[in-house]
């Protein structure tokens, strides 16, 4: 019998950990249907689970984005 060990750096990308929802549990959208928690459109919250990594890091970097546009602090 072989055994076959797997170097997680040289992982498939099928065996990628999914990229975290940013929802911090403060959910209420604004009047730009956007949420004032995680910065998120309503549509993309509900398409979270359905998006690739890929497009879920995109997500991220727009819902930053708003987050900063609000909060120059950031």
């Amino acid at each position: 019998m072989t055994v076959q060990t797997v170097d997680p750096r040289k992982a498939s990308p099928a065996a990628e950990q999914p990229v975290k929802s940013p929802c911090v549990s403060i959910c209420a959208l604004n009047d730009d249907d956007v949420c004032v928690g995680c910065w998120r459109t309503g549509d993309e919250i509900s398409h979270w689970g359905a998006y690739s990594n890929d497009e879920r890091r995109a997500v991220l970097k727009l819902s930053f984005e708003r987050a900063k546009a609000e909060n120059p602090f950031l």
